[in-house]
């Protein structure tokens, strides 16, 4: 059929139809999460946004060649939408968890049940820095924490910036095999000063992200590949944001595993933990 020829049948639109225009028209442009009920009241689906107009705006079209079957019997049930605005998309991350784990809407797939707590654990053999992720740290370790699995990318970002903080001069080339895409394995071991670090890492669990900043930047001006320099400012946006949302008291969502390489699409916020595309019922 040719592009310019019109549908015999428009795709049909349930929102639009129960909701009426004005309700998109008059949507708001500010973060939030969504509460989509049936016509009892029973919320059938939790998200989150960051511009709710954008996001929402998406559901008034139900493509049968381009949603899925559960997402078509989501939006054929949907009777009314109630809408709750955030101070940012942090806040709105943190809000929607929160529904989540409360009414464990049965559309949602992911965050209904809270993920098994991990904790960043690190110490000393020697001159050797140790970290690894434990569920349950043992007798030996310092701990920070805790996460949900997202904890691993706190721990690959935070051991990439030690490499380069610690061998400014190798970059990533003499990088241990596999760091560069998270895969650390159990241990991530690095030689390192004790006492200069170990002093660093503390007051950076302790909050001090500015200072921990401040230190990567004076060990590490002497980096000159764009890809080193590109690695180390998207790895200290990770940490940043990771001890932002550990103040909020929230927790960033779940990784595939332990290995999992961090992608620019985890960056964007991470927040693990937090592209809305793979929440979709």
């Amino acid at each position: 059929m040719p592009a310019s020829q019109t549908l015999l049948f428009p795709d049909p639109r349930p929102l639009v139809e129960r909701l009426g225009q004005d309700f998109f028209r008059q949507l708001t442009e500010r973060p939030g999460v969504y509460l989509m009920q049936d016509a009892a009241g029973l919320v059938l689906y939790v998200g989150k946004a960051k511009n709710l107009r954008q996001r929402l705006g998406h559901y008034r079209v139900a493509n049968p060649d381009r949603m899925g079957r559960r997402h078509l019997r989501l939006l054929r049930q949907v009777a009314r939408i109630e809408l709750q605005e955030c101070a940012d998309e942090i806040a709105a991350l943190a809000r929607e968890a929160e529904l989540l784990r409360a009414l464990k809407p049965k559309f949602n797939r992911a965050g209904v049940w809270p993920a098994t707590p991990r904790f960043l654990v690190w110490r000393w053999t020697g001159r050797t820095l140790e970290l690894a992720i434990s569920e349950r740290p043992a007798i030996g370790w310092l701990v920070f924490g805790p996460f949900g699995s997202g904890a691993v990318f706190l721990r690959a970002a935070l051991v990439r910036l030690l490499w380069y903080a610690l061998n400014p001069a190798l970059g990533s080339t003499a990088m241990p095999q596999g760091w560069l895409h998270g895969r650390l394995g159990a241990i991530a071991a690095i030689e390192a000063n004790h006492s200069g670090v170990d002093l660093v890492l503390t007051k950076l669990f302790e909050g001090d992200t500015d200072g921990f900043v401040a230190w990567i930047g004076e060990r590490t001006t002497s980096l000159v590949h764009a890809y080193d320099l590109e690695m180390r400012d998207a790895d200290l946006e990770t940490v940043t944001n990771f001890m932002q949302a550990k103040a909020r008291r929230t927790l960033p969502f779940a990784a595939p595993d332990q290995n999992a390489a961090v992608t620019q699409k985890d960056r964007d916020w991470i927040l693990p933990f937090l592209a809305e595309d793979w929440r979709q019922p």
